[in-house]
């Protein structure tokens, strides 16, 4: 918001504007507009976003972190203290939050497998008794959180299935990253076109073979999510309109190796 003056205000002339009036105009936009910026700045994670580059790991096509640049060079620490100081209670709208809380699960992800690099897996940081997933993950606003907690306490019950191929669990068969923040205003954007670019990914969302759609686990381990086996088929062509009609099954193979960019 910039401060404007019409001829209506304009001051007489050689009328001297108190001072604390000239400091107000200067400020009162600067702090209106704090105010009312309710997402967090997103900026050191779109920084950590850039440390990701296209390449094949095993066989699959794929968006590679270099987990050893963002821990080194403090890039992920800073991401993670943003989302770690913010109070997510001032997000009101549905977008916000859930924008928030896909940004939070990703830079956990990241954070978890990056705190014990060079691993092989991001479930080599738990073990049969306590899943990774059930693990604390980081800390929101004082609060202790764990992976499992805000995928299935707060992302699922938003009830969109789309959260799925949005929220990265840092291997080879989960969804890519997406090259940039969520955000509220563009939020239905950015998850028709994560779902569009994970199903066009034959190693990792669909693959035609045999007169058979494969697709993904992960429409089998949230299938009630998507609206049960007719909903998963309707989900899939939604985004790909121009599939046979073939059966589906939701079988393709999942690697759980780390979508890292050094292969152990």
């Amino acid at each position: 918001m910039v401060f404007v003056p019409t001829n209506e205000y304009l001051l007489p002339e050689n009328t001297q504007m108190p001072a604390i009036t000239q400091l107000l105009i200067i400020i009162l936009p600067l702090t209106l507009s704090n105010v009312f910026a309710k997402e967090p700045d997103w900026t050191a994670y779109r920084t950590v976003l850039t440390y990701l580059k296209p390449g094949v790991k095993h066989g699959v096509s794929l968006m590679q972190v270099d987990y050893r640049a963002i821990k080194e060079t403090g890039v992920l620490a800073r991401a993670y203290q943003v989302i770690s100081d913010f109070n997510p209670e001032q997000l009101t709208s549905p977008d916000e939050q859930m924008a928030f809380y896909i940004n939070t699960y990703n830079i956990l992800a990241l954070k978890m497998v990056a705190d014990h690099w060079p691993t092989d897996s991001i479930k080599d940081s738990g073990n049969f008794f306590r899943p990774v997933w059930d693990n604390k993950a980081g800390v929101i606003n004082g609060q202790s959180v764990s992976l499992g907690y805000i995928e299935h306490k707060i992302l699922r019950p938003m009830g969109d299935p789309r959260i799925h191929l949005a929220i990265v669990c840092a291997s080879i068969s989960c969804p890519d990253l997406s090259q940039e923040p969520y955000t509220a205003a563009q939020l239905n954007e950015q998850l028709n076109d994560q779902a569009k670019r994970f199903l066009d990914n034959p190693g990792k969302g669909l693959k035609l073979s045999n007169e058979t759609i494969h697709v993904s686990k992960i429409f089998d381990w949230f299938e009630k999510d998507f609206g049960g086996k007719e909903g998963v088929r309707s989900f899939v062509w939604q985004y790909q309109e121009s599939l046979p009609t073939f059966k589906i099954k939701a079988d393709l193979p999942y690697d759980w190796a780390t979508n890292g960019t050094i292969d152990h």
